[in-house]
């Protein structure tokens, strides 16, 4: 028998991978693959159902399937909105910032190998692409050029402005004492506290970057994309940002030159 391929054909089953495999990864190690698996549960027993003629049953899962659309979309909404940011996403339209901000970079490793040596816990999420507003809106408004001085403060246990996340913008703190979403990722370790957890949180629904310093253990991390990189020194943190958040790596000091009094 044979089959008429057309290239129509070819392009719409590439295009229909592509879409499933984002979609694959978007939601690898969180909850949501888990509700995926049960929403697939059902509808194979829905199938069955019609097949073995078994009513009762068929008519329950009928009405659960006819709202399946409303369901996925309240269910899967952060998974939604990043996926269709990426879909959106053009190279066209990329903004590159923090280009050649040598200054920028150097005055917060400073601050995080402060904060490090005297195990002040801190959380700074560093915007990229995806706008941060929405979750600067209960933070506390602040316009500055980043500085080691003025991080390490707002951190301080003693600091109003402690307790929350620091957002930056284009090199310039915006806003502190932010409420981050917290991650939904079941292999999270345990040794993981709220903060950990914010932080990978943050970058799970959107494209940002957050730097977490641990009050526990005075190790710094990196979290993107839901993963966290643990226990990272001041060359590794420096050389991971500029090439994050440029595109491209540069050379970079030894730690010991970062270190402030």
């Amino acid at each position: 028998m044979m089959f008429d391929i057309r290239w129509q054909d070819i392009l719409d089953i590439v295009i229909v991978a592509m879409i499933i495999y984002r979609v694959l990864v978007l939601i690898k190690g969180t909850r949501a693959l888990e509700l995926v698996i049960g929403i697939g549960l059902i509808l194979f027993g829905f199938y069955l159902a019609k097949k073995l003629k078994l009513f009762t049953l068929g008519w329950i899962l009928n009405n659960f399937v006819a709202s399946l659309f409303l369901v996925i979309v309240v269910i899967f909404q952060n998974e939604i909105r990043r996926f269709l940011f990426v879909l959106g996403r053009s190279p066209f339209f990329s903004k590159i910032t923090y280009v050649g901000e040598t200054h920028f970079y150097e005055e917060l490793i400073n601050a995080c190998l402060v904060m490090s040596k005297r195990k002040t816990g801190a959380l700074i999420v560093l915007e990229r692409e995806m706008g941060l507003e929405e979750f600067m809106e209960g933070g506390i408004a602040i316009d500055a050029d980043v500085n080691t001085e003025l991080i390490v403060s707002i951190f301080q246990y003693t600091s109003p402005l402690h307790d929350g996340a620091l957002v930056i913008k284009e090199g310039r703190i915006k806003s502190a004492s932010n409420v981050l979403p917290l991650s939904t990722r079941d292999n999270i370790d345990k040794d993981h506290g709220t903060r950990h957890r914010a932080a990978m949180g943050i970058t799970e629904v959107a494209d940002s970057i957050s730097v977490v310093v641990s009050e526990e253990t005075g190790q710094i991390s990196y979290s993107l994309e839901g993963e966290i990189i643990r226990n990272v020194n001041g060359e590794t943190l420096k050389k991971a940002l500029r090439e994050l958040l440029t595109g491209r790596a540069a050379k970079v000091p030894d730690e010991k030159e970062l270190q402030v009094s």
